[in-house]
């Protein structure tokens, strides 16, 4: 690992809390109890649909970059749409293929 880079010190000091908390909150609630919370109100509605919208920004931005970078971006983006910032986090730790 390239210890100058800052995304992937970035990365780490992100991805493991988060990662932990998203596990707590899974076993805590389940996967869809994640939304159910959010369906109540239209704050909720708003907070979604935020982190949709953002989450489809990154991906606009990941997609070409993995390829531009030569990696497969799918990968990414199926751990996206389903964790959310645990794909881009993973994107930006893994680096970019080394030539």
């Amino acid at each position: 690992m390239n210890e100058r880079n800052p995304e992937r010190k970035i990365a780490i000091a992100i991805l493991i809390p988060f990662t932990l908390l998203t596990l707590y909150t899974i076993f805590d609630v389940g996967y869809l109890g994640i939304f159910e919370y959010h369906i109540h109100s239209s704050a909720g509605w708003q907070v979604i649909t935020d982190l949709v919208i953002a989450c489809l920004l990154i991906l606009m931005w990941l997609v070409p970059n993995a390829k531009q970078c030569g990696r497969n971006p799918w990968p990414y983006v199926a751990v996206t749409l389903t964790l959310g910032s645990i794909g881009p986090l993973l994107y930006l730790l893994l680096g970019k293929k080394q030539a």
